[in-house]
């Protein structure tokens, strides 16, 4: 069953139409496991897209974003060249990821299950990721605005991600699973 959005106070907020993504205010980060013992981070700073809010059903609203992956930043140059290598985004090839929603359902609260077909090298599959509506506010400047996070693990072999290399020890130097992290502030022009 669909929340109606008179019944739920951040769905009702959400006016119909289009509304951009603000690439100044949205981060696209992931963290992968180095060596078996640590974090690592990074992020890409290339962002776009929209949202396209239904107006008879929220839910049944659409999302599309790209993201540029030679914006590739973990803190060090030469990984950074190395992910932007054939041995992992092979940005040449493939300068984009993608996101497409199929589906947004209820998961309680201001949760939600955002499901949809991300490509990355060429390869798409389904992914489902947890989304958290922040919030909507009137930007006297700018329109309306509102935020969203948004995350999900994804096994980086999928998506032909493969270069790795054993360690002596045991174990890789990279790990399968990778966390996605979004953070997202869209615009409603008016």
């Amino acid at each position: 069953m669909s929340p109606s959005t008179s019944t739920h106070p951040v769905l009702s907020k959400l006016e119909a139409g289009t509304w951009d993504i603000d690439p100044a205010h949205t981060t696209a980060q992931f963290v992968a496991r180095h060596l078996m013992v640590s974090k690592v981070r990074g992020r890409f700073s290339g962002i776009s897209g929209s949202i396209e809010i239904d107006p008879a059903d929220v839910l049944a609203s659409k999302v599309e974003a790209k993201i540029d992956v030679s914006t590739v930043d973990t803190g060090e140059p030469q990984r950074d060249a190395h992910l932007r290598s054939a041995d992992f985004f092979d940005v040449e090839a493939y300068p984009e990821m993608r996101f497409v929603s199929t589906s947004v359902s209820e998961a309680g609260g201001d949760q939600f299950t955002l499901k949809g077909d991300l490509t990355i090298k060429g390869i798409t599959r389904p992914v489902e990721l947890d989304l958290e509506i922040l919030g909507v506010m009137e930007d006297p400047s700018f329109g309306l605005r509102a935020g969203f996070s948004a995350s999900t693990t994804v096994n980086r072999q999928d998506f032909g991600l493969t270069w790795n290399a054993a360690l002596e020890a045991g174990g890789v130097v990279v790990a399968d699973k990778v966390r996605l992290e979004l953070e997202v502030e869209a615009i409603k022009h008016r």
